[in-house]
C-alpha cells in the first residue's frame, strides 16, 4: 500500500531505490546482578568493549576517502573524545563494581544520567548535541552485546538508507555504500545529519518520526529532498512522474552551471549581488563553485561547537584567515557568536522554559567579554588579508549595540598598541531577526555600516512559533503579512538611508520568493551556496519595473489566499 511520509528536507534533490533499513533504535538492554567473584571479568569485557569502539572509530578516521568532506574527522574526533571522556569510560566500571550489575546496564543508566544533564541546557544547539552521547553509547552496547554496526558493503548501489539516526561515523560510510539518499526519524536543522547531508549534496530528509517502523527493507521509496517528502511504494503513475521530474532535475543542474560566471543583473540592469552562507571553512570551495559574490554570513558558532574545548585566538585567527585568503578579495562577513548560554561557556547552568529568548548571541557574548574579544581580536586580524565585516546577531537595544562597538574600539587600540595589522575600515554591521529591532530601525543605522535581516528569527519572533517545535511547525509562515510589513520595512527605510542591506534567512534561497524580495527593493541575497545558481536564474529572468506593482499589492492584501495568489502572478 502506497503512503507518504513528511520531514524536514535537508539536502535538495529526487532519489529513487530501494530502502535498506539501519538498525540504530535504543537497544533492549536487561538488567541482571552478578557475585562479587565474576565483577572483575565483566569491568574487563566493558573495558574490552570500549576499546574496541575506540579502535572502530579510529580506523574509521584512518580510511576516510581523500575527496570526502573535512567535517568528518572532525564529527569523528568528537565521538572520541566522548567515548575517551571518564564519564563514559570510567563511571560506568564504577557502577558495575558498587551496583554489582551487568557491563550493558551500567552503562546504560550513565547514559541516562548524561542526558539529564543535556536537557537542562539551554542553547538547542548543545541540545542536540546529546544525540552524538547516545550514538557513541550505542556502539560500545552493540560490542557488548555481539551486534554488528552499519554494513559497508554487500548492497545494491543507490540504496535509500533508513534509520532511527545516523551517528557521523555511520555516514562516513555513506560515499562506500554508494547509496542514494538517507532518511532518518531524528535530525534537526542544526544537528551533524544535515551538516553532513549537505555536504555529501545527496537528496536527505530527516524528523520523519516514524520512518524506520512503517517502512521495510526492500521497500521501493522515493525521496523529494526539496518537499521533504517520501513517498512509500509508489504506484505506476506517481514512479514514472517522479522518474521524469528526476531526469528534469538533473538536466536542471546542468543548464544551472552555464549561468555561474554570468553577471548577476535584471533585465532592466540592476546590479544583484548574490553571496553565500558557510558554517566551516571547507565550505568555501562549494562557495567558488556556485559563483558567489562574496561570504553574505559565515556562522562562526560551528567552529566553536564541534569540539569539547573553546578554540583560543590563535585558532581562530588561522581559520577566519584561511577563508578570507581563499575566497582572492571577496567579502566575507563573520557573525559573532550566535549561541545560547551554557555551563561550558561560562561556568554555570541556566535552565530556561524557552531558551530561543534567553542569553544568547549578543547578549551572551556581551556577559562573556572575555571571550567575545577574544574572538573580535581574532576576526579583526583577519581581516589584514581580505575584505571582512563583522556581523553582531540579535542586537534589539542602543545599550547592546554601544556596548558593541567600544568592544570593538578597545580591541583595535590593542592591536594598535601592539603594532599587529588590521583593517582600521572594517565594517560592523547587525542583524535584524527581532520585531522590535526592525520597529526602531533609526537606532541601528545610524551607528552600523550594514543591515542583513535574518528571516529565520524574525518570523519565529514575529509569530511566536518556536520553529524547532513539530507541533506548531506549519504555522512557521514567511508569507503572514506581518512578516511582509517588516521585512519591506527594513528594505525601504535602509534602502532611503542608503545602508547596504541584505537578507541571509532561509527565504534568501527560496528561488519563489526572489522577485517578492526584488519588488520589495533587495539587492542582496545571501544564502545556501546549493540555492544560488537557482536563485540567479530567477535574477535573470526578471524586470524590476514590471514585478513592483505586483508586490505592493501583496503588501496591501491581508488575505493569505490572496497573497499567494499574486505570488502566483509574480511568477508566473
Amino acid at each position: 500500500m502506497s503512503f507518504v511520509l513528511q520531514g524536514l528536507g535537508v539536502s535538495g534533490g529526487i532519489a529513487i531505490g530501494r530502502a535498506h533499513l539501519i538498525s540504530h533504535a535504543h537497544l533492549e538492554i536487561s538488567h541482571y546482578t552478578l557475585p562479587q567473584k565474576s565483577i572483575p571479568a565483566e569491568i574487563a569485557r566493558f573495558q574490552d568493549a570500549v576499546q574496541s569502539t575506540r579502535e572502530e572509530l579510529e580506523a574509521l578516521r584512518d580510511s576516510i576517502p581523500a575527496d570526502s568532506p573535512a567535517e568528518f574527522a572532525a564529527f569523528l574526533n568528537l565521538h572520541l573524545m566522548l567515548l575517551n571522556d571518564s564519564t563514559l569510560s570510567e563511571v560506568p566500571r564504577q557502577i558495575i563494581e558498587s551496583q554489582h550489575c551487568n557491563a550493558e546496564w551500567a552503562l546504560q543508566q550513565q547514559m541516562k544520567n548524561l542526558l539529564a544533564q543535556f536537557d537542562k541546557i539551554e542553547d538547542s544547539y548543545l541540545r542536540e548535541r546529546k544525540a552524538d552521547v547516545v550514538q557513541v553509547v550505542e556502539r560500545v552496547l552493540k560490542v557488548l552485546l555481539g551486534r554488528k554496526q552499519l554494513p559497508s558493503q554487500g548492497r545494491e548501489q543507490g540504496s535509500i538508507l533508513v534509520a532511527h539516526d545516523l551517528s557521523p561515523a555511520d555516514v562516513v560510510l555513506l560515499k562506500e555504500l554508494q547509496c542514494s539518499a538517507f532518511i532518518t526519524d531524528l535530525g534537526g536543522t542544526t544537528s551533524h545529519t544535515t551538516i553532513v547531508a549537505r555536504s555529501l549534496n545527496i537528496p536527505s530528509i530527516v524528523a520523519l518520526h516514524n520512518a524506520r517502523k512503517l517502512i521495510r527493507e526492500n521497500d521501493l521509496l522515493i525521496v523529494d529532498g526539496a518537499r521533504g517528502a517520501v513517498i512509500v511504494d509508489p504506484g505506476k503513475a506517481v514512479l514514472a512522474e517522479y522518474r521524469l521530474l528526476q531526469e528534469q532535475w538533473e538536466l536542471e543542474k546542468q543548464k544551472l552551471k552555464r549561468i555561474r560566471s554570468t553577471r548577476s543583473t535584471t533585465l532592466d540592469g540592476t546590479q544583484i549581488h548574490l553571496h553565500a552562507n558557510i558554517e566551516l571553512p571547507q565550505d568555501v570551495k562549494q562557495v567558488r563553485e556556485s559563483g558567489a559574490s562574496g561570504i553574505g554570513l559565515f556562522r562562526s558558532e560551528f567552529l566553536f561547537l564541534n569540539r569539547m574545548t573553546l578554540p583560543d585566538e590563535e585558532e581562530q585567527f588561522e581559520l577566519y584567515s584561511e577563508v578570507v585568503r581563499e575566497m582572492k578579495g571577496l567579502p566575507v562577513t563573520i557573525r559573532t557568536l550566535d549561541l545560547g548560554s551554557d555551563k561550558h561557556l561560562n561556568g554555570t547552568t541556566r535552565v530556561s522554559a524557552n531558551p530561543a529568548l534567553g542569553l544568547r548571541a549578543i547578549r551572551l557574548c556581551l556577559a562573556e567579554p572575555q571571550m567575545f574579544r577574544t574572538q573580535l581580536r581574532a576576526i579583526l586580524r583577519a581581516s589584514h588579508y581580505g575584505k571582512v565585516r563583522i556581523l553582531i546577531p540579535m542586537l534589539s537595544s542602543a545599550a547592546e549595540l554601544n556596548l558593541t562597538l567600544a568592544l570593538i574600539a578597545q580591541v583595535k587600540e590593542e592591536l594598535d598598541v601592539a603594532n599587529i595589522p588590521y583593517d582600521k575600515g572594517v565594517e560592523v554591521g547587525g542583524m535584524i531577526e527581532i520585531p522590535a529591532a526592525a520597529l526602531a530601525l533609526p537606532l541601528f543605522m545610524q551607528k552600523l555600516d550594514f543591515l542583513s535581516i535574518g528571516t529565520n528569527d524574525l518570523i519565529q519572533y514575529t509569530l511566536a512559533i518556536d520553529r524547532a517545535d513539530d507541533s506548531v511547525a506549519h504555522l512557521f509562515d514567511p508569507l503572514h503579512p506581518a512578516v511582509l510589513h517588516l521585512i519591506s520595512h527594513v528594505i525601504r527605510s535602509a534602502n532611503q538611508a542608503g545602508v547596504p542591506v541584505a537578507v541571509c534567512g532561509e527565504m534568501a534561497g527560496d528561488a519563489e520568493l526572489t522577485r517578492m524580495l526584488l519588488g520589495f527593493g533587495l539587492r542582496e541575497f545571501s544564502m545556501h551556496p546549493s540555492n544560488l545558481l537557482t536563485v540567479k536564474q530567477q535574477v535573470l529572468k526578471s524586470s524590476i519595473a514590471d514585478i513592483t506593482a505586483i508586490t505592493q499589492k501583496m503588501l496591501k492584501a491581508d488575505e493569505p489566499e490572496k497573497i499567494r495568489t499574486l505570488l502566483d502572478r509574480l511568477n508566473a
